[in-house]
């Protein structure tokens, strides 16, 4: 009779000698590795495993939130410059999660040679989807006219500003020919996924829903404050998760960031912000202006750089919205059956 317990332990040291090794946890690379894409354990990086379980606490949908209070709120209380800062903040981030998506899902998780890293990228892809669902519910609910808003990334010069800057980041990271074994290849990927975690998604996004949140804070617009909370939520671990990938590959390829490029990178991004700003908050709303805005973008990229070793590129900005941080790790729970005596909860507080 065959005792199971005697079947052989599979090792490296007791390999098949005719088929492929075993794979060894300590040949895993963040990228050019060379170890088996497909077999997920042992981790080499267990800290991406964490990003992907944190990642479903925060499991949702926009059809959660209840919008009855944004439509009278949109159609009888905001003022003008107010649905100017509304439309225009939709305008550009109902662009701006697909480009997200797409550079993820196209030009990032195929180079990225541990699968830990892949399955939670995987998650992000679909992160970005939600949110891009999330701004459409908006949309519709509110009865906008959606070709108008959708096209004002293309027509309106300080939204497709920023978006013109992504593209060609992403067009970058997507060359068919880019070869991340070239060192001067590697540098211009590592740049875009700098660009990525660090101004698109790490200060931009992260920055960009604050205009929304003003109105939130003052009791307006909250069916869309609570949305963007979550997609906070997410955008936080976003960055963070691309920042610690940024900081492995410099270490695992022994590389270092050209100064010039990322000056360059901080100025564009900069200069984009702040026409951006200018122009969602040519009237200041309720206290929140584009000077306001443009302030706490550098603050925010100050904390960026830092994160990844770098100078901060905007010495002495303050932090004018102090309350941001806070809206991306508030505890949120919701009784979706007034039958029933226990709270579904959404999501705990996450940690990145």
């Amino acid at each position: 009779m065959l005792n199971w317990d005697d079947e052989p332990k599979i090792t490296p040291q007791a390999a098949n000698p005719v088929g492929p090794a075993p794979v060894n946890v300590d040949d895993k690379r963040v990228i050019n590795g060379e170890t088996d894409i497909n077999q997920l354990a042992p981790f080499k990086y267990p800290w991406a495993w964490e990003y992907f379980m944190n990642a479903n606490k925060n499991h949702w949908t926009p059809l959660d939130v209840n919008m009855a209070q944004d439509v009278h709120d949109y159609h009888h209380r905001l003022t003008a410059p107010e649905k100017h800062v509304y439309e225009n903040v939709l305008a550009y981030l109902t662009t701006s999660d697909i480009l997200a998506m797409r550079n993820i899902g196209l030009a990032v998780m195929e180079k990225m040679s541990a699968p830990e890293l892949q399955i939670y990228q995987a998650r992000q892809v679909y992160e970005e989807a939600m949110h891009t669902w999330a701004y459409q519910h908006c949309i519709e609910t509110l009865n906008l006219d959606q070709s108008e808003i959708y096209n004002r990334y293309r027509v309106v010069p300080e939204i497709n500003g920023k978006i013109r800057m992504a593209n060609r980041r992403l067009d970058a990271a997507m060359r068919s020919d880019l070869n991340l074994r070239n060192r001067d290849d590697l540098q211009e990927f590592i740049m875009s996924y700098l660009f990525f975690a660090a101004v698109f998604e790490g200060a931009w996004f992260y920055n960009g829903f604050s205009p929304i949140f003003a109105l939130q804070r003052q009791g307006l617009m909250r069916g869309t404050g609570e949305q963007l909370q979550y997609i906070l939520r997410d955008e936080a671990m976003h960055f963070s998760f691309g920042l610690k990938v940024v900081n492995q590959i410099l270490e695992e390829e022994n590389i270092t960031l050209d100064p010039k490029a990322v000056r360059d990178m901080w100025d564009e991004s900069e200069a984009a912000e702040k026409a951006y700003a200018d122009y969602i908050l040519r009237d200041p709303i309720l206290g929140y202006s584009a000077e306001y805005h443009s302030e706490q973008f550098r603050f925010v990229a100050n904390r960026r750089a830092r994160t990844v070793g770098l100078e901060e590129p905007f010495p002495g900005a303050k932090n004018v919205s102090p309350w941001l941080d806070e809206q991306a790790t508030l505890r949120k729970e919701k009784n979706f059956f007034e039958t029933r005596v226990i709270e579904y909860q959404t999501g705990a507080q996450l940690e990145w």
